[in-house]
């Protein structure tokens, strides 16, 4: 099971399979240019696989200019 934290949300989903970030990001209905995804402190790519057990977090961003 991959754990998803959504921020600022604040919202925790699982997700029984799921093999890249780019698969996460349809599924919880973000582009690519809206999160950042992040493993363990690192930056994800949307080509990256998940595992079994990941923690990840999807951090909004958005442009204030």
């Amino acid at each position: 099971m991959i754990t998803v934290h959504l921020e600022p949300e604040g919202q925790t989903l699982t997700f029984d399979t799921l093999n890249t970030v780019l698969q996460l990001l349809h599924k919880v209905g973000k582009r690519q240019s809206q999160a950042l995804v992040i493993r363990g402190g690192e930056l994800l790519t949307q080509d990256r696989k998940l595992h079994r057990g990941d923690e990840i977090v999807v951090r909004g961003v958005t442009s204030r200019g």
